[in-house]
C-alpha cells in the first residue's frame, strides 16, 4: 500500500463528528470506520446517536451494528476488526476515516498495543477470579494497589477483568505498559483531529440532543431491548442513555428525573472525553465557531 493516510476524527459527544466525517468522505473518496463502543451494537440506534439510515447510505460506513448487545466486545477484538477494515479500504485506493470518541478504542488504533500477552497461567487466573467473586471488586483493586499502585490508579475498581489481568501481569513480572511507553502505530500516516466548541454551547447541544433522542423513541428502544432479554447487567446496557431510561422503566425514577440525569451524565462524559483527548501529543484541535458550516470545518482539516 503506497498510500497509508488515515484520518481520525474525535471529540466530545454531540460536537458533530458524524456530519463532518460524511462531508469529508465525500470530498476525499473516504469510507467511515466506527470508533464508538455503543454504535457497534445492533438495536442500539437512538441512544447511541448512530448515523441515520440516510446518512449511512451517503458514504460507506463500517463497524456499525455488527454484534448483538450481549456480545462481550474487547478492545483487542475491536482493534483486530478495525485494522482489517482500514487495510481493506486502503487496498482499494480509498481513504479510511476513523470516527468516534471511545478513548480505549482510539488508543488501540493510534498506538502499538499488543493484546496477545494474556497470562498463560490459567490456574492462577482462575484463583484470582474466584477470589474476586468471594471478596469483591474493592478488595481486588486494593490488592493491586498494594503491589502496583501506578497501574491500579489507571484501572477502575469495577473493571475486575482488567484488575485480574494486571495482578497476573505483575506476578509474572511484566507489568502492563503505560501509554507513555507505547510507540505510535507507524503502519499508517495519521491525520488526527479533535473537534471542540465553547463549553456552554456544547452543553446546550447535549441537552437539546437528549430531548430529541427521547422524542425519536429512546424510551421505546430501551423497552424493546429489555423485552428481548438484554438485561441492565450487560456492559452495553450500562451505557449512557440506556441505564438512565432502564432505571425509569424499572420505576426507580420518574421520566423528568431520568431525562435530567441523562443530560447531566452526557455532559460529564463529554468533559471526560475532552480531558482524554488532551493527553495526545499529535492531535490537531479544531474549534467550531457559531456560524461555521460543516464545509468550513472540513476545509480547515484539508488545509492541515
Amino acid at each position: 500500500m503506497d498510500n497509508k493516510k488515515v484520518y481520525v476524527i474525535s471529540g466530545p459527544t454531540a460536537v458533530g463528528k458524524s456530519a463532518v466525517a460524511i462531508q469529508l468522505a465525500k470530498k476525499i473518496d473516504g469510507e467511515i470506520v466506527n470508533c464508538d463502543s455503543v454504535q457497534l451494537y445492533k438495536y442500539m440506534d437512538i441512544g447511541s446517536a448512530k448515523p441515520s439510515e440516510a446518512e449511512l447510505n451517503e458514504v460507506p460506513h463500517h463497524l456499525f451494528s455488527i454484534v448483538n448487545p450481549d456480545y462481550k466486545m474487547t478492545v483487542a477484538t475491536y482493534q483486530k476488526l478495525a485494522f482489517a477494515i482500514i487495510d481493506n479500504i486502503l487496498e482499494r485506493g480509498k481513504t479510511p476515516i476513523v470516527v468516534g470518541g471511545t478513548g480505549l478504542y482510539l488508543n488501540s488504533i493510534i498506538y502499538e498495543m499488543d493484546f496477545a500477552g494474556d497470562s498463560k497461567d490459567s490456574e492462577r487466573r482462575k484463583e484470582l477470579e474466584e477470589m474476586a467473586e468471594k471478596m469483591g471488586n474493592k478488595y481486588m483493586h486494593d490488592y493491586l494497589s498494594g503491589i502496583d499502585p501506578e497501574t491500579a490508579s489507571k484501572i477502575h475498581p469495577n473493571n475486575i477483568r482488567k484488575v485480574v489481568r494486571a495482578i497476573e501481569a505483575y506476578e509474572a513480572g511484566d507489568g502492563i505498559k503505560s501509554l507513555d511507553t507505547c510507540p505510535m502505530n507507524d503502519r499508517y500516516d495519521f491525520e488526527f483531529y479533535a473537534l471542540t466548541m465553547e463549553r456552554e454551547w456544547l452543553y446546550d447541544r447535549i441537552n437539546r440532543r437528549v430531548i430529541s433522542l427521547v422524542k425519536a423513541g429512546l424510551i421505546e428502544e430501551v423497552r424493546k431491548l429489555l423485552a428481548m432479554g438484554y438485561t441492565v447487567e450487560l456492559p452495553s446496557m450500562k451505557a449512557i442513555g440506556y441505564k438512565e431510561i432502564a432505571a425509569y422503566l424499572a420505576g426507580e425514577t420518574d421520566k423528568l428525573e431520568a431525562v435530567k440525569l441523562l443530560m447531566r451524565n452526557t455532559r460529564r462524559y463529554a468533559k471526560r472525553q475532552i480531558t482524554w483527548l488532551k493527553r495526545y501529543d499529535d492531535v490537531k484541535w479544531i474549534e467550531i465557531q457559531k456560524g461555521d458550516t460543516i464545509g468550513d470545518v472540513v476545509d480547515r482539516m484539508l488545509e492541515g
